[in-house]
């Protein structure tokens, strides 16, 4: 018979770090947590920018990059300045990407670009239904579908902007604006996409305003949201980046960001700074 006892010192200490590695699986499947998805930090720029703006704020982060940190940051600079960014940046791990796309692969539409111009500047990331395009600019959940998808098919990956106006909350419909948001995009898509995808959620009452969604009103909302995509496939649900979008600053983000699913931030005004944005980061870190 042999014998199985373990008496080497080396053995058994091996064996007890494979029992806790093997615990630690079992229970990662059963409580699948915040901190198996890095914080993401985005930055917004909408339409502001010069190219001295866009060098200091760049160079700002650079040097901070340089520092040892959990959070992985991406800026969306306006169109004009996507060359100067990936300049700056393309050495760096500091990713990047555009605040729109339109879903043709060319054609005659006077002021779009589309996914291979985007990628043309090595972008990584598109914002698509952001709410100022979908209010200002009128873009419908079918259109914000369109370029969710010609983004996925491209190889970009799709930060998908949903969140309800406040008369939308003030009347309960949180959450049925929200489902229809996604609805558009997982039939558009399925389910799938989001494996490579980012979703924002944004209270629009609270972008640009200074108010904030409370961080229980948006966990809230943000467990909702995982609520449903996990429901569709329940490892694309633990994994998928839900950031939170509404006036995110220094004092507030820790707070938020704690939070078990909320997983980062889409930054507005903070992030045209290089110091306010890498307050939210530190506050994070």
């Amino acid at each position: 018979m042999v014998d199985l006892t373990l008496h080497d010192p080396c053995q058994i200490l091996l064996s007890r770090i494979l029992r806790w590695l093997w615990f630690m699986v079992i229970l990662s499947r059963d409580h699948k947590d915040h901190f198996m998805r890095r914080i993401l930090l985005a930055g917004n720029w909408k339409m502001h920018g010069s190219p001295e703006m866009v060098a200091s704020l760049l160079n700002g982060l650079l040097v901070a990059s340089q520092q040892e940190c959990a959070v992985d940051m991406v800026v969306f600079p306006p169109f004009p300045y996507l060359a100067q960014v990936q300049a700056l940046l393309k050495d760096s791990d500091i990713s990047w990407g555009a605040q729109n796309l339109n879903p043709a692969a060319q054609g005659a539409f006077t002021g779009e670009v589309s996914a291979a111009m985007l990628l043309d500047f090595a972008c990584r990331y598109v914002l698509v239904g952001h709410s100022e395009r979908r209010a200002l600019f009128g873009e419908s959940d079918q259109d914000v579908a369109l370029r969710f998808e010609a983004a996925h098919q491209a190889g970009l990956i799709p930060v998908l902007c949903v969140g309800e106006t406040l008369a939308e909350r003030e009347n309960g419909a949180t959450e049925t604006v929200v489902e229809r948001q996604l609805d558009a995009v997982l039939q558009g898509s399925g389910i799938g996409a989001f494996g490579r995808a980012v979703i924002a959620y944004e209270p629009v009452w609270a972008i640009g305003t200074g108010k904030t969604a409370t961080p229980e009103q948006a966990q809230e909302v943000h467990a909702f949201i995982r609520n449903k995509i996990s429901s569709q496939d329940g490892t694309i649900g633990d994994h998928i980046h839900i950031l939170y979008g509404g006036s995110v600053n220094g004092s507030n983000a820790a707070d938020l960001f704690a939070r078990e699913d909320i997983d980062g931030g889409l930054v507005g005004g903070a992030s045209l700074k290089a110091e306010d944005f890498l307050a939210i980061r530190d506050a994070a870190a």
